[in-house]
Order: structure tokens, then sequence, then C-alpha cells
């Protein structure tokens, strides 16, 4: 798929200020949605940040993926002592830690991309690379295609070792070769979401910062309304005076002549309660994940679990995401033992998801040999 630029009608000239924008919105990016555009990624680059939830469910399923040992006929401690110790860049050492950024990437963007950096016929390196600079360009046939970044001169090419790089997309589409980030359906409830915290932010800003309105009504008496702004003056001195002495930790009495009332200014206005909608909200975002609520710290209920049915739920979500970026994790293996004269066909042999999944597994392994037992006992 090659890039073309449209050509674009001249815009007419602006009619109000271009340097000074509205700026009361932090995350204006969740506003101008546009699906499958080529800056989506700035898009769940604001997602993340502006809600923890989804930055705490993309590290929970790095995690939960787990780790892997590769077997294979030949040099296999060998394998196993390279990928444990393998650089790969930002002060980072192992496979396991390139996995970690790789899956982050691929679950964030919807795609994921690695180099693997020989030198002099070793394998020296294993690096992770930013998704938001590569364009995919497919040739003649589907199965033709090249990763393109910028040169020098800014245009955009084919990298020249094209063999070395690694290209993980997550449940791509057949006209959108760069995958679909988790994130996608997200960003309309995402920024409902944001507007409910904005005003929930601004109201209790406005009702912490107490505000008191002293009213003085004068008498009948034409005297005393002729004094009324003397008496004004007199009691807003005495006022702010015993504010300043409470901000410094003095407690002093404010006495005032006549039919003098303070009252706080908005103390009659009521906050809308936000618990229903943004439950509702959140339960459509953590759905969208595959995780159960109380992983992410949603506890609605006392008594909430992991059922049996939600592990099994959840434990198909990370063998869908294990198959993903299990053929560029045996490209790295492969290459590793091309390198050093072996011929054998590397193997990844994944860890088990959690505790839950062996104590099951011993229970159904005994279960078996009771009734093998009894069986062989009737006989």
């Amino acid at each position: 798929m090659k890039f073309t630029k449209s050509k674009r009608a001249s815009a007419p000239a602006a009619a109000v200020t271009q340097l000074r924008g509205d700026r009361g919105y932090p995350f204006g990016s969740l506003r101008s949605f546009i699906p499958l555009s080529q800056h989506e990624y700035r898009l769940y680059q604001s997602m993340r940040e502006a809600l923890p939830v989804l930055d705490a469910a993309i590290g929970k399923l790095v995690r939960l993926t787990g780790g892997f040992h590769a077997e294979c006929a030949q040099g296999q401690a060998q394998l196993a002592a390279f990928l444990r110790t393998v650089p790969c860049g930002r002060g980072q050492r192992g496979i396991h830690s390139f996995l970690a950024a790789y899956l982050d990437s691929l679950l964030l963007y919807g795609r994921a991309i690695g180099e693997m950096v020989v030198t002099d016929r070793r394998f020296s390196a294993l690096c992770w690379g930013d998704v938001t600079t590569v364009q995919i360009e497919e040739g003649s046939s589907p199965l033709d295609v090249a990763i393109c970044a910028p040169d020098e001169n800014g245009a955009i090419r084919p990298l020249p070792y094209q063999h070395l790089l690694l290209l993980t997309t997550l449940n791509p589409e057949p006209a959108n070769p760069y995958g679909v980030s988790l994130l996608r359906s997200m960003p309309f409830l995402a920024d409902i979401l944001m507007k409910i915290y904005q005003t929930v932010g601004v109201n209790w800003e406005h009702a912490g910062n107490v505000r008191y309105a002293v009213v003085c009504k004068p008498s009948g008496d034409s005297m005393e309304r002729s004094a009324a702004a003397g008496h004004a003056e007199a009691i807003a001195e005495e006022w702010a005076a015993a504010m300043q002495d409470s901000k410094n930790g003095v407690v002093r009495d404010f006495v005032a002549v006549g039919d003098v009332s303070v009252k706080v200014i908005g103390s009659d206005g009521q906050i809308l309660d936000s618990e229903i909608p943004v439950r509702q909200l959140l339960e459509q975002l953590v759905a969208k994940t595959g995780l159960p609520p109380f992983l992410l710290g949603l506890n609605w209920s006392s008594t909430e679990r992991m059922s049996r049915q939600q592990a099994d739920l959840l434990t198909s979500e990370l063998w869908a995401i294990r198959r993903a970026v299990e053929p560029a994790l045996e490209r790295i293996c492969e290459l590793w033992l091309r390198l050093n004269g072996y011929g054998c066909t590397p193997h990844i042999v994944w860890d088990d998801i959690c505790l839950q999944d062996l104590v099951e597994e011993a229970h159904a392994a005994l279960y078996r040999a009771q009734a093998q037992q009894l069986e062989s006992s009737k006989e």
C-alpha cells in the first residue's frame, strides 16, 4: 500500500487568532477522533495518560502473558544463555525485557516492531522500535510487505535489511495492515468519562475554596442608613482580619453590631452524583480489556472473585496474545541457531499462566489416577 498526498483546496483566511487557542480541556485529541487515521497513536497515548485504568490494563496483560523458554534439538543451553543475556537497548538485557516492550507496543498501537542486530555474523543485540515512525508498503503480492521509514532527507523508503526486522500486528484487517489497538472503540466513552472527571474536579475546586457573603441589613433609621457604607467598610476590615488570623492558627471572634448574617457562597448547590455513570462507563472499558474488574482495583462487590468461567476467558485472551508474538520469537531463536551452525528448528514453550492452572491440572491427574485404580481393582 503506497501513501500518496492528496491535493487540498486553498483554505480561507482565518477570522480568529491562530496563536492563542482554547487550552481548557487537557486531552483535546479525544474529541477530534477519526477512526483509522495516520495519527491515531496520539489519541491512544492521550487515553492512556488520562485514564489510569487503561494504563493498568495494558500493564496487567503484559505481565499476565508470562515468560517462555525455547526448546531445540541442538544448542539448547547456549540458546537459553543468549536469550537470558542479549542486550535490548535502553539499559535492558534479556529476551523478557524485549518481550515486555514488544507486547506493550502491540496492545497500545495494534502493532510492534523490532530489529535483530547482527555484526560480523554474530547476533549481538535485539532492539524494539518506535512504530509511530514506520509505514508498511505492500507489493504486487499480499505476502510482499516492506517496512519503510524516513531517510536522512525525510523521504519514506524501505529499510535496507528487511530480513532482520520483526513486525507483529494485532488482529489485522483486510483494509488495515497495521493491526487494531486494544483501545479501539474506547475514545467516545473515554471522552465522556474525562468530561465527568473534569467537571467533578472543577466543582470540588469551587466547593473546597469556601467563600463567604457577609450581609449587613440596616434598620429603618435614616441616620443608620446614611452610615451604612461606613459600617460595611468596618465590617469588611474586621472580617478580613479575622480570616487572616485563622490562616495563622489564631482563633479570633468576629463581633458586629446590627443585623449581620454570614453565609457560604454556593452552599445550596448540590454536586451531581457521578458514581453510577462513571461505573457504567468503566464497565464498558474494562469489558474491552478482557480483565476482571477487581484486577484493576475496581471492587464493585465485597465478595467479588474470579470464577472458573472468568479464568477460562482470561486464559483464552492471553493465549491469543501469545500466538500473535510467537512467530517473532521463533524467528529470533532460529536466526541465532543458524548463525551458530545449528540446523534444528526451535520450539517456543510458554510458562503456565497462573498457579491456579497447576492446581487444576494436579487435581485432574489425581482423579484420572483414582479412576484407573478403581477400574483395575474391578478387573
